[in-house]
């Protein structure tokens, strides 16, 4: 059996100056004023025999699809490996820098990566990994009172082979990162970031947060009028809440983020010295991609859309409906996008992800189908890209499945979610992938 070495390291990658965040893109003022807590990116380099790869977790909302692969591309060659081989995981923070709009803010933040995957591979160790399952209870279905939401939190736990020692933890939870609401104009990691800072602490190594599937999953806990400054994120800049007012929220927020990382712990604490770890007997990441469709709609429905939105969200469609207009114009009834979906497999557990903003119940539908609670499915994996909503979530429409569109079409270059069934379809290729998968292991033993 091939030892498996793991190499970490991590960069403060808060920018220097002030930048257009993304997260809110309704409020009339993006700019940033000043940093709550920073931003850092966290490097983990894995080797197997001749075969490396690279975990990337960022806080960011997330980069285009474009952009994530032109950073991939350039740490696939710093390792000498392939593109396939490098997954960079966002935090999806939504008081973090546009990297989209901000092009020198980008190339610091990939600099940045680059320095920290060389110090990664230089210090990469023998280790021994063991996976568990913690309850994510940070998240609530903000569509659905009460509705669902994938209740695991999954945890890589990693130990130095020879040490013994408690090298990292690797979690993957499902929340929203928009603890901090619009109001908010400073930069911040969210509650990832305190959850990090408390579990540090606490077991004295290195915490790496990962987003699960949670396009329709906001944080437990949050400032009163969350709900409404997410809907109506323009509100904020209105000078229309008082001065006591703001300080209320400001504490509260503060509050919350304590309370999300809390429970965070609180979870882990009750399996973490239960996870047993053991030699890496499987490692490999790999990628493989579909073709995804999204029908244009008709001059008639798009302007009910847009007015849809404009009314309940106070969305702005224009630059949408010119879209719209110029390729019904140009006979383009329909677009279609090739979707990557990744798989970075350690021992007997999987993260695996796409670059949407999937809905909960993909990820729980996908655990169903192949029958292994350790195949986490995730978004903004490789990018961040439109919603991707289940088809009974697709037929209520809304925010994520609509109005989303109107504003950042020009980023994923579709003006309307993938249709309807794309969630089944996927579902059911990374089940099938995972059966051949565990065939094989099977065979392998």
């Amino acid at each position: 059996m091939d030892t498996v070495y793991m190499g970490y390291a991590q960069e403060d990658i808060s920018p220097c100056k002030a930048v257009r965040l993304v997260g809110y893109d309704g409020r009339a003022n993006n700019i940033s004023k000043g940093i709550l807590h920073s931003l850092i990116v966290q490097i983990t380099v894995w080797k197997k025999a001749e075969e490396i790869f690279c975990l990337i977790a960022v806080d960011s909302l997330g980069f285009t699809v474009k952009l994530t692969d032109i950073l991939r591309g350039r740490v696939a060659e710093v390792l000498d490996t392939g593109r396939d081989k490098v997954m960079v995981c966002f935090s999806h923070t939504h008081s973090a820098p546009n990297a989209a709009a901000e092009k020198e803010y980008y190339a610091f933040l990939c600099e940045k990566i680059i320095s920290a995957v060389k110090r990664a591979e230089e210090v990469m160790i023998p280790v021994t990994v063991g996976w568990g399952i913690g309850d994510n209870n940070v998240g609530v279905n903000r569509r659905l009172a009460g509705g669902p939401v994938d209740g695991r939190l999954g945890i890589l736990k990693i130990c130095g082979a020879e040490s013994g020692r408690l090298e990292a933890l690797i979690l993957r939870v499902t929340a929203h990162c928009n603890v901090l609401t619009a109001d908010n104009y400073m930069i911040s990691p969210d509650y990832f970031g305190t959850a990090r800072d408390l579990l540090e602490s606490k077991y004295g190594c290195r915490v790496i947060m990962i987003q699960g599937a949670s396009g329709n999953v906001r944080p437990r806990f949050r400032q009163e009028n969350a709900d409404f400054l997410e809907i109506h994120p323009a509100e904020a800049a209105k000078g229309k809440i008082s001065p006591a007012l703001q300080k209320k929220y400001f504490v509260q927020s503060q509050e919350s983020l304590d309370k999300m990382a809390e429970a965070v712990y609180l979870s882990v604490k009750k399996v973490i010295d239960g996870i047993r770890v053991g030699a890496v007997v499987n490692l490999s990441v790999f990628s493989v991609s579909y073709p995804f469709y999204a029908a244009v709609p008709s001059a008639e429905r798009a302007r009910s859309i847009a007015e849809e939105a404009f009314k309940e969200a106070a969305v702005d469609g224009t630059g949408w409906l010119a879209e719209v207009k110029r390729l019904s114009e140009e006979k383009i009834k329909r677009q279609s996008s090739d979707i990557e979906i990744q798989f970075f497999i350690v021992g007997a557990g999987c993260f695996c992800g796409v670059s949407c903003e999937a809905m909960s119940e993909i990820a729980v539908n996908i655990w169903k189908k192949t029958a292994d609670p350790l195949v986490f499915f995730n978004g903004y994996t490789n990018g961040c890209g439109s919603y991707l909503p289940t088809a009974e979530e697709y037929d209520k429409g809304g925010y994520e499945v609509l109005w989303s569109n109107l504003l950042y079409y020009r980023y994923h270059g579709r003006v309307m979610p993938f249709n309807r069934d794309t969630a089944e379809k996927l579902e059911n290729n990374i089940a099938g992938r995972w059966k051949n998968i565990s065939a094989a292991r099977k065979f392998l033993k």
